[in-house]
């Protein structure tokens, strides 16, 4: 079965960010952006991931990936 993998855990990695800072930065509620840290969402907020591809400077498929369970 095929999930979308959202890379944000990844891109914080790389960039050296903190869930903290992000959150902050981008006004987001840490609950709510840990789901998506830990793919358990079943919609996407649109605006979220423009916001998210703002801040890390990436495409959209670069955020998201599809995977296999």
């Amino acid at each position: 079965m095929e999930y979308l993998h959202m890379r944000i855990v990844e891109l914080l990695k790389e960039n050296e960010i903190s869930k903290t800072k992000i959150c902050k930065d981008l006004d987001l509620q840490r609950g709510n952006f840990n789901r998506y840290c830990r793919d358990d969402f079943q919609r996407i907020d649109a605006n979220l991931v423009i916001k998210l591809c703002r801040y890390f400077n990436c495409s959209v498929g670069d955020l998201m990936e599809i995977r296999e369970k």
